[in-house]
């Protein structure tokens, strides 16, 4: 067969990917399964679309932003193939970019699983084989009407720049949910960490600053930091008189040297609603699934799927759903104070709410265990949801989805 043309997206925040995707044993093996070489092109995508089989490896995440860049304004007359792998937040950002393509009206599949599998549909696809997948839509109406009336949500620094196909009308949610969107410049956050104390809510286990298993040794400062964060945060919600926020939390890495991921894990264990990246959609699902249940839940990005079973991964969990945790650094970055928890195994809901609010995703699955790998953020689950892969690789409502503890 003609060698595959192979592009990739790499984002600068994960350092330890090698410089050329043809030393990665995921590319190699693939390559041995198809029995020839990728026709490798690089990170400069202006030349896709020009023929023959091509795909783009989306190595990891943060990397959406750079496709909408390169290839935002292009119309497809082909279905655009995603490679990814089981690390690094690959699938996350694969499902984003494939939600924001199929808004927009075009075709696309995410590759995902064994070298030979995705070899062999590699093949397939060369040979015009197969066309892409089709599933029925499994998403249902959202049933329960403004069901937020008279909430009210910060958004603090606006959407994180890779959430391409994560945008609200905030008219939309006030109309469908009841809810008030409000935006907060995340400069006021800054400043208001800078000049105020940390607050440490009772009953926080310091765990001895553990040593963590993959990052380094936090100091009590980082630790201290980031219940300033916090701190902030919960003044920024009595200011507001908010019910729940969402965060742009990669700004703070390069304003404070820190995360917002022992906040965040603090706030909805004390019944405040608060999602990482500023993803809004995420956070009214996780306010709907509180409303339903009076239940936290866990915000997540799906890392790697093997037949029914599927891995989900965040940096950040509330404190109030995990039987144990303990502490590590954030995974992109390396810094800060992240959180490796441990769920209890047992029935969950996988749950998504539209950003246009008039539908939803939702899945009953069921919790089997907790692995700690060092490619992934760090509180990680095993979840088996049969039935649900088809739906993830081909036509996901964003990236970041919810686990919600029993039934919704």
């Amino acid at each position: 067969m003609t060698a595959p043309v192979l592009y990739t997206l790499t984002s600068s925040l994960h350092t330890g990917m090698a410089p050329d995707p043809r030393q990665e044993p995921f590319i190699q093996g693939i390559e041995a399964a198809l029995g020839v070489a990728f026709d490798c092109r690089g990170e400069d995508l202006q030349a896709y679309g020009s023929g023959g089989t091509e795909l783009i490896y989306v190595r990891t995440g943060g990397t959406e932003g750079a496709f909408l860049k390169q290839l935002g304004g292009r119309s497809f007359r082909k279905p655009v193939l995603l490679l990814t792998s089981g690390r690094s937040n690959s699938l996350a950002a694969s499902m984003e970019i494939l939600s924001w393509l199929r808004m927009c009206g075009f075709e696309g599949e995410i590759l995902h699983g064994s070298e030979p599998d995705i070899a062999g549909r590699i093949r397939s696809l060369s040979d015009g084989q197969a066309g892409v997948s089709q599933d029925a839509d499994p998403t249902e109406p959202f049933p329960w009407g403004p069901l937020l009336a008279g909430k009210r949500y910060g958004v603090i620094g606006q959407p994180s720049d890779w959430l391409i196909s994560s945008g609200v009308d905030y008219a939309a949610v006030r109309e469908r949910l009841g809810a008030q969107l409000l935006d907060i410049p995340i400069g006021e956050l800054v400043e208001e960490v800078r000049r105020g104390g940390a607050e440490q809510p009772e009953g926080l286990s310091l765990k001895a600053l553990n040593i963590p298993r993959y990052g380094h040794e936090i100091p009590l400062c980082d630790f201290t930091d980031a219940l300033r964060i916090y701190g902030a945060l919960r003044r920024l919600v009595r200011r507001y008189d908010l019910d729940g926020l969402t965060l742009r939390c990669f700004d703070l890495l390069t304003a404070l040297h820190n995360t917002g991921c022992l906040a965040l894990a603090i706030l909805n264990a004390e019944g405040i609603t608060a999602t990482c990246e500023g993803d809004i959609p995420a956070m009214l699902s996780m306010a709907v699934a509180q409303a339903r249940t009076g239940r936290a839940s866990f915000q997540v990005n799906l890392s790697r799927i093997e037949g029914d079973r599927l891995l989900f991964a965040h940096c950040t969990v509330p404190l109030s759903i995990v039987r144990d945790y303990c502490y590590d650094t954030h995974f992109e970055s390396g810094i800060g104070v992240a959180i490796h928890g441990e769920l209890p195994e047992g029935p969950v809901t996988l749950f998504k709410l539209s950003p246009d609010c008039r539908r939803m995703y939702r899945k009953e699955a069921l919790l089997l265990g907790n692995p700690y790998e060092e490619a992934l953020c760090r509180t990680q689950v095993i979840v088996r949801a049969p039935g649900a892969a088809g739906y993830f690789l081909r036509s996901p409502i964003g990236n970041h989805h919810i686990i919600v503890p029993g039934d919704l």
